[in-house]
């Protein structure tokens, strides 16, 4: 009896997924690595399923490689999936951190078959930029996952690998890929797929050259610093300028110093000399009276947050600080970096602005202010119900901003002015009182003004929450012990955008005066 015959051996499909941010060339990188496989000898496909827009809209690539080979052998077409499945991805490429993170969540990252290569930088999401307080996510945590939940990691900087060869995070990834050795085929290939491409050849095979040689050299990944140490500043040239530094060497104690020059710089930006000078007068005044009730022995640290909290309130964002950033040259030279521009690679900004009909009074002088309050601004209300989109690459739209930044020559005679003004100095005496008495609290004080940021609805909340804890303070101040409420009411504004941890904490703070 003859013998039957062998069970051919299962073939599987090479199995690959992207997880890219809109503007990140995903579906390029997608559309290479698919001719990657035709050229190599696989049948290849792929689909994208478009995300939320977290961070210009985040996108999965999922592509199959399937041997043609086995399809001849077999004589008929292989079924090949359109979506990723956890536990069963070969290769997973993550555009940036946090998307790194959101695969292993999604379960595409297995430790025994995935190879994990993302590089390290961060995008950050809107629920990082709009959080009450600090909300970026740290990346270390991720880094360790990913070591630990992956085959092999190939983590490293691949948004500053592209900005080094001149091109764009796609050609980083691709040679990130072809690095990483996770697919059967040889770099040659990789670059052929490239030259077919024609668009950018040099830079992209450039960048593609030093993202392998990233991804070959063993190191051990790190993540982003989020905050770098800043370059020394250059010795002022204007007069005044040195004399307000000088002002911080004599009067400001020694570990507020940097706060308090980062301080001058950006008021000077924001407004003038003459802005800066009052920021150091009311500085100095309060580094005097925390000197004299023993700031000291507590090694300064109120001043210390005091210089930056108190630089970033007196330089408010507002109409015209928000139109000369979005017309600064160096923002055009960021943008253009970031997205590759040359001269046959043209690069439009298109602004969205939503100004209220609260933002135009507020940057009115008051008397003009008051023709705006009651019936004239419900009128006029309509006309700004809706955002408005300004191409500042174009003439029209750029000269229309710069007009509107030239308003900041008038902001000491607005509305909003006068409004911050009287806050800050309410919000300065308080500290100034209670310190003698209580060190504690008046540092608990300092730290309220975390929740005055942003611009627009952003700065309504949180002036609305400081000035429910300022209430609470002037009721309460006195108690033993307030400086812990103050605190805990504190982070409760700052728990979550809708105000409802607030909310409860207000609430449980009035039983406890209640209960005497």
């Amino acid at each position: 009896m003859n013998a039957p015959p062998a069970p051919e051996a299962i073939v599987r499909p090479i199995t690959l997924a992207i997880m890219a941010l809109g503007g990140q060339g995903g579906g390029v990188l997608a559309e290479w690595c698919v001719r990657l496989g035709e050229l190599a000898g696989y049948r290849a496909q792929y689909t994208s399923v478009a995300g939320v827009a977290q961070r210009t809209g985040s996108t999965i690539y999922y592509l199959e490689f399937f041997p043609e080979a086995a399809i001849a052998r077999a004589g008929r077409e292989p079924v090949l999936a359109l979506m990723p499945v956890p536990g069963d991805v070969d290769v997973v490429i993550a555009a940036e951190l946090m998307e790194a993170g959101r695969a292993m969540l999604r379960g595409l990252v297995t430790p025994d078959r995935t190879t994990l290569i993302a590089s390290t930088h961060r995008v950050y999401a809107i629920s990082e930029k709009s959080a009450p307080a600090e909300g970026r996510a740290p990346g270390a945590p991720v880094l360790e996952a990913a070591q630990a939940h992956s085959r092999r990691f190939v983590g490293f900087d691949m948004e500053a690998t592209a900005q080094q060869g001149g091109s764009v995070i796609s050609a980083a990834l691709f040679g990130a890929l072809a690095g990483s050795g996770a697919l059967p085929i040889a770099r040659g290939v990789f670059e052929e797929v490239i030259r077919e491409g024609g668009k950018a050849v040099e830079a992209n095979l450039r960048t593609f050259a030093l993202a392998v040689t990233e991804a070959t050299t063993p190191t051990e990944p790190s993540a982003p610093a989020i905050d770098p140490p800043p370059a020394a500043a250059p010795a002022p040239r204007d007069p005044a300028v040195a004399a307000l530094l000088a002002r911080i060497d004599g009067e400001i104690p020694f570990r507020a110093r940097a706060s308090a020059r980062e301080g001058v710089r950006r008021l000077i930006d924001w407004q003038d000399v003459a802005q800066a000078g009052r920021y150091l007068d009311r500085l100095a005044a309060l580094a005097k009276a925390e000197d004299e009730a023993g700031g000291s022995r507590q090694n300064h640290v109120l001043v210390d947050e005091l210089a930056r909290n108190l630089a970033l309130w007196m330089s408010f964002e507002d109409v015209f600080r928000v139109a000369d950033l979005k017309t600064r040259a160096e923002r055009f030279t960021r943008i253009d970096g970031e997205m590759g521009a040359a001269p046959a690679r043209l690069v439009t900004v298109t602004e969205f602005m939503h100004p209220r009909i609260d933002e135009v009074r507020d940057s009115l002088p008051e008397v003009l202010a008051q023709l705006l309050d009651g019936a004239p601004g419900r009128w006029l209300a309509p006309l700004f119900a809706k955002g408005r989109r300004i191409a500042t690459t174009s003439l029209a739209g750029f000269l229309l901003l710069r007009l509107l930044a030239q308003g900041r020559r008038w902001r000491r005679r607005t509305r909003r002015y006068a409004r911050e003004e009287a806050a800050i100095d309410g919000w300065l005496a308080r500290i100034a009182t209670t310190l003698p008495r209580n060190y504690a609290l008046a540092r608990e004080l300092v730290r309220c003004q975390r929740l005055v940021k942003g611009y627009g609805d952003t700065h309504a909340r949180g002036s609305d929450r400081f000035a429910a804890l300022m209430a609470r303070f002037d009721r309460d101040g006195q108690a033993p012990g307030y400086a812990a409420r103050l605190a805990a009411l504190r982070q409760a504004a700052l728990a979550d955008e809708e105000g409802t941890a607030l909310a409860r904490a207000l609430a449980e703070d009035d039983a406890l005066v209640s209960q005497g």
